[in-house]
């Protein structure tokens, strides 16, 4: 019998960002079956999930609409399945390869810009989270194709504008934070600044700028306590390992928390929230944690002068050492920043 299902949502990177998406999409939207495989070894998802899924995939079914992220190669998979070629297909862009920062530049490279340039042209819609991520991605597909030798495509940006656009990414907060007011007369007025790094421990984060300014800070006899936590996988840079020891008893959380309970106990319990990215095209942490009330302090650059104000982005990292040093003098100024510049 068919599935009388309207929507099929396929994910091949069901973690992080990946998996709130989905997991908003399939509680809130009716008519969901969802597809999805484990976030590990992003590349070799983007590369093969297309003959996964199309495996997997019931062949009788009824879906109207097809709605996947950008990892999938969706030119692949309706190559395969050409059954799924009349649904009207939606993409959406977490982040894109077109200006992804690689460490050591590789010809293979290519493949997954090019890769994701073909799923927009195969989709009927595609969907940004912000307007650095679409504009970013747009403004250099012509550049990436001009790598080609030869026979290069022409007209593609215009192809592909004419069927984006922006929708912010969906983020569904708890309706009460108790360990807010448990904790605020302890933590965030008697005790020294908390300042929490909620990202993925990876290079693109920029956890090594993070670090050194801390260092800088205790170089310059500031006191504080410091919270890293976020999403780990296989491969951890060597800087988080060396940064710990070196931080030593400042530390109040380390790693990925436990629960979503657990990770806005910790957003709570903090002051400040930095980011240092090199590579961010939304910033779902950030804001989380501004929500917790922690006032932000992000780089002005990426999707960040969209999402918050002035007062919350600096330009250099001297910048942000000096707001922090600012903070640690006067820890409870972070929290009235956050409330005067409205986060």
């Amino acid at each position: 019998m068919a599935d009388s299902s309207g929507i099929l949502l396929i994910e091949p990177f069901y973690g992080g960002s990946h998996r709130q998406l989905t997991d908003v999409l399939s509680s809130r939207v009716e008519g969901c079956v969802v597809h999805t495989m484990t976030a590990k070894k992003w590349h070799w998802r983007a590369r093969t999930s297309a003959i996964h899924f199309a495996q997997t995939i019931p062949q009788d079914h009824r879906f109207r609409t097809l709605f996947c992220s950008a990892v999938l190669p969706l030119s692949d998979l309706i190559a395969i399945r050409p059954d799924l070629s009349s649904l009207q297909k939606i993409v959406y862009f977490h982040e894109n390869q077109l200006i992804y920062p690689v460490r050591k530049k590789q010809d293979g490279d290519f493949q997954y810009g090019y890769s994701q340039i073909l799923t927009c042209l195969t989709a009927d819609i595609v969907v940004f989270n912000s307007s650095f991520n679409m504009e970013s991605f747009l403004g250099n597909i012509q550049s990436h194709l001009h790598l080609i030798p030869d026979y290069r495509p022409k007209d593609i940006e215009k192809l592909i504008r004419q069927k984006s656009r922006v929708l912010y990414f969906p983020i569904e907060f708890p309706v009460r934070l108790e360990v807010k007011e448990e904790t605020s007369k302890v933590n965030k007025e008697d005790g020294p600044l908390h300042i929490i790094w909620p990202h993925r421990w990876e290079h693109d984060k920029g956890p090594d700028e993070f670090f050194e300014c801390l260092f800088k800070l205790i170089e310059d006899g500031f006191q504080f306590r410091v919270s890293v936590i976020g999403e780990q996988f296989s491969e951890i840079p060597e800087i988080f390992d060396t940064s710990k020891e070196r931080l030593g008893g400042r530390v109040e959380h380390w790693g990925f928390m436990p629960s979503r309970d657990a990770y806005y106990k910790a957003l709570s319990e903090a002051d400040v929230v930095v980011s240092t990215a090199k590579h961010e095209f939304f910033g779902v942490a950030m804001l989380e944690a501004a929500y917790c009330g922690c006032m932000p302090l992000c780089p002005n650059r990426l999707s960040y002068p969209e999402i918050f104000p002035k007062e919350c982005l600096y330009n250099t990292p001297a910048q942000l050492l000096k707001a922090l040093k600012r903070f640690c003098k006067f820890p409870e100024m972070a929290k009235k920043s956050s409330i005067l510049v409205g986060i």
